[in-house]
């Protein structure tokens, strides 16, 4: 059964709501846009009801605070007022509402309106969700052809981004970085994560597969893979205009290699001026390098891979992220 959020400061408003639509949906009523949002952590409704009029936060500015945020952003929301005047309309679609209903509102009028926008969302997420798979598969595509050109690293991107995700997971449960990570669809996070070596592209094969230790010289060419990762895909944006999960694939691309003290590239940025993204990856990335073998190494044992991490932790690390990899590394273990 499908859940219908009811905001109003009205309890009137309220019971009527619930009485038109019970029989059809789970029905949650709540007073303010406050409860709404304390709410939504453990409960994502299909759909919103909104008063406009309502003290401390109005309609208005809730519906501007969900629609920034990345994970309720696509709930339908449809606004109940007594007003009926253009401009509160104007206003209301520009913040992104689905609809309006006038108060006093018709019970059969409004459980009609309600199934006809569930309706049309169900639509739009088969149709989303279709090109969500679609969008993976060219991702993954992408990103074997990265990793078929460098011969050294097998199995490092699906790794990482394993990884990626451990490190979340960690952070969400330890209430680290909590205000940016609760506005993260994890998922789209884990799965832009496999673009961080991207760049690698336009680096010569002769680099990449090379059977050794780079020159200095070779080194400087390689580096380059972090900007060539984010002018590719500031290209795709500009083609597609798709933003938020090249976004986070343009973070992990242009800032894995940045170290916390300031000594990393391409930008030599310290401390939390790295965007979280490359410090995240930073960790995951050397890790993977650690305890995989190359033609110039072999692979560190896990625990030796985790003893180098930790002594690097405020150099090349943020110490946060290094103690929180640090208390899920037996995770980080079961991914080899």
């Amino acid at each position: 059964m499908k859940t219908i959020f009811a905001v109003d400061d009205s309890n009137l408003n309220l019971m009527m709501v619930e009485e038109a639509l019970e029989d059809c949906f789970r029905v949650m009523t709540m007073l303010s846009g406050a409860k709404m949002f304390s709410l939504l952590p453990r409960i994502v409704p299909d759909l919103i009801l909104l008063d406009i009029e309502m003290p401390e936060m109005d309609g208005f500015e809730v519906l501007q605070k969900l629609k920034a945020h990345e994970l309720y952003s696509s709930i339908p929301v449809v606004l109940l007022t007594a007003w009926s005047d253009a401009p509160t309309e104007v206003r209301g679609f520009e913040l992104g509402a689905a609809d309006f209903i006038t108060k006093p509102f018709s019970p059969p009028v409004l459980l009609n309106r309600v199934r006809s926008h569930l309706n049309v969302d169900e639509l739009i997420r088969e149709r989303t969700s279709q090109l969500e798979r679609l969008k993976n598969g060219v991702i993954s595509v992408l990103a074997d052809m990265v990793e078929s050109r460098d011969l050294t690293t097998g199995g490092h991107i699906e790794r990482t981004a394993a990884y990626i995700k451990i490190l979340v997971d960690a952070m969400t449960a330890r209430g680290l970085h909590t205000e940016e990570v609760r506005g993260w669809d994890v998922e789209m996070v884990v799965s832009s994560a496999r673009l961080h070596d991207v760049g690698k592209i336009a680096v010569s094969d002769l680099i990449l597969g090379k059977p050794g230790k780079l020159t200095a010289e070779e080194f400087e060419k390689i580096k380059v893979h972090t900007t060539e990762g984010e002018r590719i895909i500031n290209q795709i944006v500009d083609r597609t205009g798709e933003e938020a999960f090249l976004r986070h694939a343009k973070l992990f691309a242009g800032y894995h290699h940045e170290r916390w003290d300031g000594s990393g590239y391409p930008y030599k940025l310290q401390k939390e001026d790295i965007p979280l993204h490359g410090r995240m990856m930073a960790i995951a990335d050397v890790y993977d390098a650690l305890v995989s073998e190359r033609p110039y190494k072999e692979a560190y044992s896990p625990e030796t891979a985790e003893r180098i991490i930790m002594s690097d932790a405020g150099k090349h690390f943020d110490p946060e992220l290094a103690e929180t990899f640090y208390a899920v590394r037996d995770q980080f273990k079961a991914v080899l």
